[in-house]
C-alpha cells in the first residue's frame, strides 16, 4: 500500500483508520508529519508551516506527508488525536496551542514535538530544562509575553483617553499570566477590569453578551486557540455591543475587531516548519533553542473604529504596521 494513500488529511475527525506503516513506505523514505490541534488549521496557516518545511527541502506529497488529526473544536479529544499519530509512527508531532502540547507531550516523551504556543512558559511546564537548550523532546515557538496584554490596553487608552473600565476575557487557566499582568498594568493606568471567562465560544459569545451591562468601555480578549478559530465572530459581537475590541493577532483585525498588537502568526507558522524540517533532517529537538517571536505587528481597523465612533490619533496611526480602512 503506497503512504499516501492512507495517510490523507483527516475529514471526519478522529474516526479515520488507524494509520500503518510498510515496507514499501519506508523504502521510500517518505517522512510522516503529524499535525495536532484542537480545530482543522486555517487553510494560510497550512501554507506557511509548509513553506518553513520546504526551506529545508521537504515538500508535501514527496519527501514528507502530513497527517492531520484535530479534536473538532472538542479539546478532550485530542488526546486520541496524539495516540493516534504516535501508533503511526509519525516522525515528528507538530502541536499547535497549549492542549494540543499537553496532549502531545503526555502520548510520548520519545517522539519529537514542535510547538506552537503562544499562551503558555515551556519551563514552568517542564517541557524545557532551557530556552536555549530544552534537553527533551519538545522545541519550537512560545510566547512567554504576558506584558504585552498591558501593551494592548495602553493602547486602548490612546484611543479612549477617558476609558475607566474594560472587560478582560480569556481562559483564567491558561491566560492566568496575561491576567495577572494586565491587572498590573490597569492600576497603573487607574483603569478598572472585570474578568469573563472565553475558554469556549459559547463563553465568548456570553461574555461579550454580559460585557456592556457591565459598564466597560472596551474589552481586551487574550490569545488561545479558540479566540482564533471565532474572531470573526467576536469581532461582529463588539461591533454589535459598539465596544471597541483588542487582541493578540493581526487576523483579528482583519476581521473586524478594532486593534490588534502581538506576534506574526504567519511567521511563527513558518518557522515552526523550519523547525519540523531540521527535526526530519537528524537534529534533535533538545539541542534546538526554542523561540519567542521577533516581530510583533500594531494591526488597527480604521473602518471599524469610524464605525464605533473613534478617531484614531495621527501619531498612533503612523506607528501602525498596518492600517484598515
Amino acid at each position: 500500500m503506497d503512504r499516501r494513500t492512507f495517510l490523507g488529511t483527516l475529514t471526519g475527525g478522529l474516526l479515520a483508520a488507524p494509520l500503518v506503516l510498510d515496507a514499501q513506505t519506508a523504502a521510500k523514505r517518505v517522512r510522516v508529519v503529524g499535525m495536532l490541534g484542537s480545530n482543522p488549521i486555517a487553510p494560510f496557516l497550512y501554507e506557511m508551516f509548509k513553506e518553513g518545511l520546504a526551506q529545508l527541502g521537504y515538500i508535501e506529497g514527496h519527501q514528507v506527508q502530513i497527517v492531520q488529526r484535530d479534536g473538532g473544536g472538542v479539546p478532550a479529544r485530542l488526546p486520541a488525536g496524539a495516540a493516534e499519530l504516535v501508533r503511526g509512527r509519525a516522525d515528528v508531532i507538530f502541536a499547535r496551542g497549549p492542549v494540543a502540547v499537553a496532549a502531545a507531550v503526555e502520548a510520548s516523551n520519545t517522539i519529537p514535538i514542535v510547538a506552537i504556543d503562544l499562551e503558555s512558559d515551556p519551563i514552568a511546564l517542564g517541557y524545557a530544562k532551557t530556552l536555549a537548550r530544552p534537553g527533551g523532546n519538545v522545541t519550537g515557538v512560545f510566547l512567554d509575553l504576558p506584558e504585552l496584554s498591558a501593551k494592548q490596553l495602553q493602547l486602548l487608552r490612546e484611543i479612549a483617553p477617558g476609558l475607566s473600565r474594560v472587560a478582560l476575557v480569556g481562559d483564567s487557566t491558561g491566560n492566568a499570566a496575561q491576567f495577572r499582568a494586565t491587572e498590573r498594568a490597569a492600576q497603573t493606568l487607574a483603569i478598572q477590569v472585570q474578568m469573563f471567562e472565553g475558554r469556549t465560544a459559547a463563553e465568548l459569545d456570553a461574555a461579550l453578551e454580559a460585557a456592556p451591562r457591565s459598564g466597560v468601555g472596551a474589552v481586551l480578549i487574550f490569545s488561545s486557540p479558540v479566540v482564533f478559530d471565532h474572531r470573526a465572530r467576536i469581532a461582529a459581537l463588539g461591533r454589535e455591543k459598539r465596544l471597541p475590541t483588542v487582541s493578540l493577532f493581526t487576523e483579528f483585525a482583519e476581521a473586524g475587531g478594532l486593534l490588534t498588537y502581538g506576534p506574526s502568526l504567519r511567521e511563527s507558522f513558518r518557522r515552526s516548519g523550519v523547525f519540523a524540517g531540521k527535526v526530519l533532517g537528524g537534529a534533535k529537538p533538545g539541542d534546538l533553542p526554542i523561540e519567542r517571536p521577533e516581530k510583533f505587528e500594531l494591526v488597527i481597523n480604521l473602518k471599524t473604529a469610524k464605525a464605533l465612533g473613534l478617531t484614531i490619533p495621527p501619531a498612533l496611526l503612523l506607528r501602525a504596521d498596518q492600517v484598515i480602512e
